[in-house]
């Protein structure tokens, strides 16, 4: 099941979903949208579910206060709940989203929904920001030794992916992030 906008925000009730992330998935969601409607707009053959891309949005960091598992991390969590609430697929692309997920090619984000959800969650913080700004915030965290390895190390492959689809749109970066 794909749910509806209104059952996404129904879980997010039922999972104590912070204020602050709900308006971090929001403003995903919606540089998801503008940036699928861009590319199929300028690409005939892009084909894009916005049900499953919007559902995927609005819940991909559903996990902020849900009790991990032992082994369990983001974005482990998320994707146990949504399949215990029969959305497989949402849970599938929800698992392509995290940073490190580009560096892994069985996980990596492969279809039109899964670069999307990528690329609009690395170019959302509060507000909406390149994804140049997202990673420069990253590294002033000063992040444990691996954790900046695999930031890193997964900064070119994020980039090539922006080039990728803003290539295809015909767009800048900077100029959805004035969508703030």
């Amino acid at each position: 099941m794909i749910p509806t906008e209104n059952q996404c925000k129904q879980l997010w009730e039922k999972y104590n979903f912070p204020e602050y992330k709900r308006r971090h998935v929001a403003l995903v969601a919606r540089v998801a949208r503008f940036l699928a409607n861009k590319l199929t707009i300028n690409n005939s053959q892009a084909s894009i579910n916005y049900t499953l891309l919007v559902a995927g949005a609005l819940l991909h960091d559903i996990d902020k206060n849900i009790p991990k598992k032992v082994g369990e991390q983001h974005p482990d969590t998320a994707v146990r709940i949504l399949k215990e609430e029969g959305m497989e697929e949402v849970a599938e692309l929800v698992k392509t989203h995290s940073l490190h997920t580009i560096l892994d090619p069985s996980i990596s984000p492969k279809t039109w929904e899964e670069k999307l959800l990528y690329l609009a969650d690395k170019m959302v913080k509060e507000d909406i920001i390149t994804v140049d700004t997202r990673f420069a915030l990253w590294n002033d965290e000063h992040l444990p030794l691996d954790a900046q390895k695999v930031l890193d190390t997964a900064y070119p492959k994020a980039k090539a992916l922006e080039k990728e689809l803003f290539d295809r749109i015909g767009f800048h970066p900077e100029e959805v992030a004035k969508l703030a």
